[in-house]
């Protein structure tokens, strides 16, 4: 995997992936910014929120569970001092769908956190106190 970082001006950044894709990173005005992009530590944290949520999903259609939609919700502290890393996470699944099997959720929830997430996996053994949860909702996709 690779990616590429480039200075634009002040504080702003812009990340390009390998696979082609592009992110515009900004700081707060108080730091040089102008807050025209994310933030890098609100971008890892969605990436955990967006690895967990694949895996999820996944071992969900692999379960043949009837999701409608799917939302992570993720709270995160970080440490006063520099560095300001991140000292607990909460990732918070919301799962709608029709007859959905709450064991079935849970244990997707589980496999990622346990065993397929390399994002929060590597986030907790650096230390940072990672919890997950979860609710079901019956129905169609609602605004979550």
């Amino acid at each position: 995997m690779k990616a590429n970082v480039k200075w634009v001006d002040n504080a702003m950044f812009l990340g390009e992936s390998g696979s082609g894709h592009s992110v515009v990173m900004d700081g707060p005005e108080s730091l040089g910014g102008r807050n025209m992009g994310i933030r890098p530590m609100e971008m890892l944290l969605i990436g955990m929120g967006g690895c967990a949520s694949f895996d999820v999903m996944s071992i969900l259609k692999k379960s043949r569970q009837d999701v409608t939609a799917c939302s992570a919700k993720l709270d995160a502290e970080r440490a006063d001092a520099v560095p300001a890393v991140f000292t607990t996470i909460n990732i918070h699944f919301i799962v709608t769908g029709n007859k959905l099997k709450e064991k079935q959720v849970k244990r997707a929830v589980e496999l990622s956190a346990e065993k397929y997430c390399s994002a929060s996996i590597m986030l907790g053994k650096g230390g940072v106190s990672i919890t997950h949860s979860f609710e079901v909702l019956e129905g169609n996709s609602v605004d979550q």
